[in-house]
């Protein structure tokens, strides 16, 4: 009954260190990053930098895309859409590009749609794509409804069903607050790229 107890308390002993591992691993993981009510993000596919609010309260993503066109493909729902360089002049690194006639194109999978009530206009019926994207330096997935959005100050909106899953805290005070960058094209990187 001895040797038993003994091998058990030896057992304890030896498995206690990676059981407070694990626990502090836990602890850490569940603790939300903290982000600005504005944040850049980058399109994974073309490395286009967009400003993005983080808006709780809507709950699914939002990006501006214009000219968005159905299509079937394997047959499967599609959208195809553009996004034109020139609605981002307001970022620094497109000075000197000529930005103009330089439009980014896109063919995704159509996840779902969705209606959006809209005060003192009609309801719309938008197409929802799943797209990668990085912010603060993570590249994460997460649905984003097809909209025009040039007429906003920021083409991105990120809604609270990619909080939520990605585990993130909204400072609304303070924007531009992550502490880690995306790799991303300069404006006039992706204009030249596409001129030529």
């Amino acid at each position: 009954m001895l040797a038993k107890s003994v091998t058990f308390i030896a057992a304890a002993l030896l498995l206690s260190p990676a059981t407070l591992l694990a626990d502090a691993h836990n602890e850490e993981s569940s603790v939300p990053e903290r982000l600005g009510f504005v944040e850049w993000v980058v399109l994974e596919e073309t490395g286009l930098r967009l400003k993005a609010r983080l808006d709780t309260g809507a709950k699914t993503s939002s990006l501006h895309a214009i000219n968005v066109e159905p299509f079937e493909k394997d047959n499967e729902e599609w959208v195809s859409f553009q996004l034109p360089l020139a609605d981002h002049q307001d970022q620094e690194d497109a000075d000197g590009a000529n930005l103009e006639e330089v439009i980014l194109e896109f063919s995704l999978p159509v996840e779902r749609t969705v209606k959006i009530k809209r005060k003192g206009a009609p309801s719309q019926r938008r197409y929802v794509v799943n797209m990668e994207f990085c912010i603060a330096g993570t590249t994460h997935s997460t649905e984003f409804s097809l909209t025009d959005r040039g007429k906003f100050s920021y083409p991105a909106l990120l809604g609270r069903r990619f909080m939520s899953d990605d585990n993130i805290l909204i400072d609304s005070s303070d924007a531009f607050l992550a502490e880690k960058e995306c790799e991303h094209k300069t404006l006039a990187e992706l204009a030249d790229k596409h001129v030529d």
